[in-house]
């Protein structure tokens, strides 16, 4: 499949005379894509039922007539002012009661029906007029859901919609009480309309309630999607794509994206660097102005996974951004090198926000590859040097992995609700063990937690899962490689409860957990070969074959055949030790790379990206800092 670039345009922003000069100039650039209108209802529908589609129907003229593909999305994320007039309950509440106010983004509710139902109207309305539009070449619907942490609502639609949904799962009170334990602290209920939502209470509310009610929040994210989809599907063969985004786990993305064609998400390296990467000082100071240099391939292969093969980047961060605790300015070439990684990783396009800074409003100071006065910006220049490369090497075709990790966001929602420990995060728990993958130069593909088939890969990883599926069960009950699960895997039953047997309850597998412990950043639990447990440790008994034992004489590592639980959270040091040498009995070669080179492997090409501000040596090689080497296989 040819490999394109795009870019994020808002032609409402600007004089209808610069259209054109705009098209010409992203044409001659070697761009391919433009996302239009996923923010402009409030032009799209001035007041309600009066619709003004004259300008968008000249602009999207304007970008086909240079020869431009669109990609057009629906406006959802930002419902205009007249639209509390209409329905003033539907703002979302946060958790403790609060109104999301107008005057930003995204203050809808999901759960809200008579918002959904103008979302509906608008949407039909764009769809009938564009969906055979021949410039109209992809849709995207809303804009980021959960941005914001916006994806639990505390509203009255939410406590009705959410007593509805209990309703349809337990059928009567007594089967819910049983399955929530509500016997403890006499939290029992004799009618679903007695259930609120799980916030404002005294001190932490039952998990098994918050658990239903963040499956619920996902499952209506999942709705609201379809809603959209199924009206663009019956006017338009285009494709349709959501732009998700980074360590953003509020909603099942596998879930949502089962109504999808294309996975895309928003990569912003240096702003996720600076505002979510829990790294210490020493390594945020030395990507600063590159990024962490796993960060961007995780998100790029679970979004592949999510996908089912096909994703996108929908926003790539071309300067600095707004939005982060520090802002600052990518090293030159690394615009050239996020593109060219999305692109080792199987990304189909890859469209930088925005085309030019805007002067006004929120995001006044998010760098485009134009500046406000319209002269190139420095990521101008190395898109358009990608652009070049694409047309001489646009067949950047994926190789299966040898390996793959499970990721579950359930997991992620239930181990937030019951971390037992600050620093437990299943998120960073799967990115460490992602990490340590990359860090010996290997290929991974990312599974959902309901894989079936394992067949393809000689090694699978599956940290921290709540709870095995019936048919990932079956699938490692099958497989022929060796499979590594733990910590916390399998240790909760699907209403948030202790199993017995007790975990991880792995058949063939002799070995219980029969105690846990959360442990502060400066205890670790040390291991006779090495390195040490950090985070969270499990305490084992059982007759399985102890392969690593802490020095006070506990399993660390308990295993039958090529089965394996790790009873803890390892270090850098441990986990490199037990991946290299489940790689090496798997006869799966390994590297260890230098810090921050990076190498991803094509079909027929070995990528090495360097992330560092300095040149390093490979293979013979001198990668300048900021760098991508490419040579065939």
């Amino acid at each position: 499949m040819k490999r394109t670039l795009g870019v994020c345009y808002y032609p409402e922003h600007w004089p209808e005379a610069q259209w054109a000069e705009d098209a010409a100039r992203m044409a001659a650039l070697g761009l391919t894509w433009v996302r239009i209108g996923e923010f402009a209802w409030s032009r799209m529908e001035p007041t309600p039922g009066t619709y003004d589609w004259a300008w968008l129907d000249r602009a999207i003229a304007t970008l086909g007539d240079h020869g431009l593909k669109v990609v057009l999305g629906t406006p959802t994320a930002t419902p205009p002012r007249w639209m509390l007039d209409r329905h003033p309950d539907m703002l979302a509440l946060d958790k403790d009661g609060k109104p999301r106010g107008f005057g930003s983004r995204r203050h809808y509710c999901f759960s809200h029906r008579g918002y959904r139902g103008e979302c509906a109207k608008i949407v039909s309305t764009m769809a009938e007029r564009y969906g055979k539009s021949p410039h109209v070449a992809a849709w995207q619907t809303d804009n980021e859901y959960a941005c914001h942490a916006t994806t639990l609502s505390y509203s009255k639609a939410a406590t009705e919609a959410f007593r509805d949904w209990l309703a349809q799962r337990y059928q009567s009170p007594d089967a819910l009480n049983r399955a929530w334990g509500n016997v403890f602290w006499s939290m029992e209920y004799t009618d679903f309309d007695d259930i609120g939502l799980p916030n404002l209470t005294v001190t932490e509310p039952n998990p098994s309630h918050v658990m239903d009610f963040r499956r619920f929040a996902s499952d209506e994210v999942v709705s609201f999607n379809r809603l959209q989809t199924e009206i663009i599907r019956r006017h338009s063969p285009a494709p349709i794509a959501h732009n998700y985004m980074g360590a953003v786990t509020e909603f099942d993305h596998f879930a949502t994206g089962t109504d999808l064609d294309i996975a895309s998400w928003d990569s912003y390296p240096l702003g996720f660097l600076s505002d979510r990467i829990p790294a210490d000082a020493e390594h945020k100071r030395r990507f600063v102005r590159q990024g962490d240099p796993d960060f961007q391939a995780f998100h790029h292969d679970l979004y592949r996974a999510v996908g089912r093969g096909r994703w996108w980047i929908m926003e790539q961060q071309p300067g600095p951004v707004n939005w982060a605790p520090y802002n600052p300015d990518p090293l030159p070439g690394m615009a050239r090198l996020w593109a060219w990684e999305a692109f080792a990783h199987g990304a189909e396009a890859v469209c930088y926000f925005r085309w030019r800074q805007a002067p006004f409003a929120q995001e006044q100071m998010h760098a485009g590859l134009l500046r406000p006065d319209s002269a190139p910006a420095q990521a101008f220049g190395e898109a358009g040097q990608v652009a070049e490369e694409l047309a001489e090497m646009p067949d950047v075709e994926t190789a299966p992995a040898k390996l793959a990790l499970v990721f579950d966001y359930a997991s992620d929602w239930a181990w937030e609700i019951q971390p037992q420990g600050r620093s437990f995060s299943y998120f960073w728990l799967v990115f460490h063990f992602y990490k340590g993958l990359r860090r010996l130069g290997l290929n991974v593909d990312i599974l959902p937690p309901d894989t079936a088939d394992l067949s393809g890969y000689k090694l699978v990883l599956a940290p921290g899962l709540f709870t095995l599926s019936d048919p990932l069960k079956a699938a490692l009950a099958a497989h022929k490689g060796t499979a590594i699960l733990g910590p916390r895997t399998n240790s909760k039953t699907a209403d948030f409860s202790i199993p017995v047997p007790l975990p991880p309850n792995l058949p063939g597998l002799d070995a219980r957990v029969i105690r846990v412990e959360s442990l502060p950043p400066d205890v670790p639990v040390p291991l006779v070969q090495g390195g040490a447990l950090v985070n969270w440790r499990e305490k084992l008994e059982g007759t399985a074959t102890v392969t690593e034992v802490a020095e006070d004489g506990w399993p660390a590592l308990m295993s039958s055949g090529k089965l394996h639980y790790l009873a803890g959270w390892p270090d850098d040091a441990a986990l490199a030790r037990i991946l290299a040498r489940a790689c090496a009995d798997e006869g799966i070669e390994t590297e260890a790379l230098p810090e921050g080179l990076r190498r991803r492997d094509t079909a027929t090409r070995r990528f090495m990206f360097n992330y560092n501000a300095v040149p390093v040596e490979w293979a013979g090689v001198s990668i300048p800092a900021a760098g991508v080497h490419w040579a065939d296989l």
